[in-house]
């Protein structure tokens, strides 16, 4: 019962959080930046939306393609239709309750192609430590396109213009973010009644899954398929965000440094919030001022991709759970 009650404290915090973000986003505007959003969805091209909807959703179809490459090591072979209808039934559960989505999934889909529940949640967790190194990925390689992203960061929050100055203020950025990881760590740790060794224990289970994840991909029959699908399923990420800045004039200068700028921001939001609410478009707003655009269509860029994402989340998602009864009827009865 008390789990419970932290379960549902942890998704109110969440929520709580992203309501929050929204309303610091909009809280200091100014007329003109109201204007400059005005204006910016007024003269939107609004004829892109099309496009990206089709790259979001075939990126969600590459997702379950990828997927049903794990489970097939495991002696099933899941029908495509269905673990496409899972997936998207589990980013819509995603949206309201965070991390449920993966567990619904897995249940809906081992219903259907009757494949045990905890062997699919086995291939979750290493789809996730795949994701995790991916992202690792993109990190690495806006920082290699932009090498000065870091320090134009740094300045940013701390509004410093000198070498000396930026150096400090990329220490200080450290500082800090070292002291919030071990703030979290420390009421972990509280919160939870573990010791040292419980955290040195969690940090081996990390690399050790770390490992087992790399472990299963080497032991895929059709690894070069999995990895060329994780490729494109990033590449069609990065490729919506490259996309989207054509839908706004001022964003129309804009190309591929700035495109894994917003992914890799993007990808931080919808981590942080249920569905990246309030902290996508947050993120991407403080992103795209870093390259000299005005606040004002900063937020509206960063609130237009996140409207996208969540759209094609609950048409698809909405869609799947009428289709996925209904496609399998001989099966349910």
């Amino acid at each position: 019962m008390r789990r419970r009650y932290l379960t549902i404290l942890q998704y109110i915090f969440f929520f709580a959080l992203g309501l929050f973000l929204v309303w610091w986003s909009v809280k200091d505007l100014s007329s003109n930046d109201k204007f400059q959003i005005k204006e910016a969805l007024r003269t939107a091209r609004y004829l892109l939306i099309l496009p990206v909807l089709i790259i979001l959703f075939f990126s969600h179809y590459i997702r379950a393609l990828r997927w049903k490459l794990l489970i097939e090591p495991l002696g099933y072979n899941p029908k495509v239709k269905n673990t496409f209808f899972a997936v998207m039934i589990g980013y819509l559960t995603n949206l309201a309750f965070p991390r449920l989505g993966e567990v619904l999934k897995c249940t809906v889909l081992a219903k259907y192609e009757s494949i045990p529940v905890d062997k699919l949640i086995g291939t979750i967790i290493i789809e996730r430590i795949i994701d995790a190194f991916s992202l690792l990925v993109i990190f690495a390689i806006t920082i290699a396109l932009q090498p000065d992203i870091y320090s134009q960061f740094s300045d940013y929050f701390f509004q410093k213009s000198t070498a000396v100055e930026s150096r400090s203020s990329g220490i200080y950025f450290t500082i800090i973010a070292g002291s919030i990881i071990l703030l979290v760590i420390v009421l972990w740790m509280i919160i939870k009644k573990k010791n040292w060794q419980d955290l040195v224990k969690l940090f081996r289970n990390i690399t050790l899954n770390v490992v087992k994840g790399v472990a299963v991909i080497a032991r895929l029959k059709k690894k070069i398929s999995f990895i060329f699908l994780t490729i494109v399923l990033w590449t069609l990420y990065l490729l919506g965000g490259y996309i989207g800045f054509y839908a706004f004039k001022e964003t129309s200068i804009y190309g591929l440094k700035e495109a894994f700028a917003i992914l890799s921001a993007g990808s931080i939001g919808m981590i942080l919030t249920p569905g990246g609410i309030g902290a996508y478009a947050i993120l991407l707003e403080k992103t795209m001022q870093l390259y000299g655009l005005q606040k004002g269509v900063a937020l509206a860029f960063g609130w237009l991709l996140w409207i996208f994402q969540t759209g094609v989340i609950l048409l698809g998602g909405l869609f799947s759970f009428v289709a996925m009864p209904y496609f399998n009827k001989k099966k349910a009865n």
